[in-house]
């Protein structure tokens, strides 16, 4: 029995997937630049840490009038055959480990219109609903429009950050201002906001212009893009938690348990993963949050730490995030909270706090045994 990794998330009424290896990273909206009016499926460009990056929106795909974005709207960033391109969705859902076996090639009609078949490449049939699969490869032949634009705007970007003498620094900077116009089209709006945020207030337009910022400048230089931590953020309870994606193997829902006697609370059992027997560990205990009962279904990450390969039952897996290391707030050196010990630092993520957790630590002072004979 294979399986494929889908990365789902929502828009209006439909769940979609894309293959969760294609995808780079997820944030939430920034401010855009506007590009020709005469390519209608793009809503603009982006400067992501020093690569421009075109914005696709399925409303336009799909040919429906482009609903008005919000801050609570993300973009998901993906590479398909060393093209980087963005796309945004409403809500971001979870990364499904799907049975090829529930994959449909035809797609249901009843879900979509003619208009939407090109940009779909399966469905398929969970016990969560109907999941709509997108083909990357027709997502990326809506760039070729925009290609030689995109690769004038990229060089214009690459002389400037490339340049150490200041003068002509300034003047690339100032070529690159004039490039962002041309792509701009000149007609009856003037802005990004005009188009696709026409009922923003100042202040949330403050805060798309702050996230472009931060996009924009936060690993400008080579020694803030080594200090970028990725990490998959998951739930316990209602809060959210960090796990260095390094260790992570592989997102699973929990489809078969064998309790384990004698054992410790914290080890729920073993469980067949495709012919490798997996131990489920539940490390709320040493976190010190609650342990309602894990069973079949409950969702898991499949962890490994030096020669341990262990899963981890959680209540949700959220989404893949990038941050800066500036970004992670050292845990102060006395701390009286035994959880706290288990912790690299603390975040904010969608304006709450992320913790994130240091793995290696956990296993080797959390006094969890996992690789023993039971």
């Amino acid at each position: 029995m294979k399986n494929k990794q889908y990365l789902t998330f929502r828009l209006h009424n439909l769940q979609y997937g894309i293959e969760a290896a294609l995808v780079q990273e997820i944030f939430p909206l920034p401010e855009l630049t506007l590009i020709d009016k005469a390519v209608t499926n793009i809503i603009g460009i982006l400067n992501l840490r020093g690569q421009i990056v075109p914005i696709l929106h399925l409303d336009l795909l799909r040919q429906y009038s482009a609903k008005s974005c919000h801050l609570s709207d993300y973009i998901i960033v993906m590479e398909w055959e060393g093209l980087q391109f963005g796309m945004v969705v409403h809500q971001v859902n979870e990364v499904l480990d799907v049975n090829i076996e529930a994959i449909e090639t035809e797609p249901f009609y009843e879900l979509i219109r003619d208009s939407d078949a090109e940009f779909i490449a399966e469905v398929a049939k969970l016990d969560v609903g109907n999941i709509v699969l997108l083909d990357p490869k027709t997502l990326t032949n809506q760039l070729d429009d925009i290609l030689p634009l995109i690769w004038d705007a990229q060089m214009q970007l690459d002389a400037t950050t490339s340049s150490s003498n200041s003068d002509v620094k300034q003047q690339l900077e100032q070529d690159v201002l004039q490039q962002n116009e041309e792509l701009q089209t000149h007609e009856n709006f003037t802005s990004f906001y005009d188009l696709y945020c026409f009922e923003v207030t100042p202040e949330e337009k403050a805060i798309f212009r702050q996230r472009s910022d931060k996009l924009k400048q936060s690993v400008e230089s080579l020694q803030v893009i080594n200090e970028l931590i990725h990490l998959a953020v998951i739930g316990f309870d209602n809060e959210y938690f960090g796990l260095n994606l390094e260790l992570v193997r592989e997102f699973i829902d929990i489809d078969n348990l064998i309790p384990i006697p004698c054992c410790p609370n914290y080890i729920v059992g073993n469980m067949n993963l495709r012919g490798e027997i997996v131990t489920l560990v539940d490390i709320r205990n040493i976190l010190n949050l609650p342990t309602p009962p894990v069973g079949i279904g409950s969702p898991a990450v499949v962890v490994q730490v030096d020669d341990i390969v262990t899963g981890l039952p959680v209540d949700r897996v959220l989404e893949m995030v990038e941050l800066n290391s500036a970004d992670i707030t050292p845990l102060p050196t006395a701390i009286s909270d035994v959880g706290e010990q288990y912790l690299q630092g603390t975040a904010f993520f969608q304006e709450k706090l992320l913790r994130v957790l240091d793995l290696p630590k956990i296993f080797t002072k959390g006094e969890l045994i996992v690789d023993e004979e039971v």
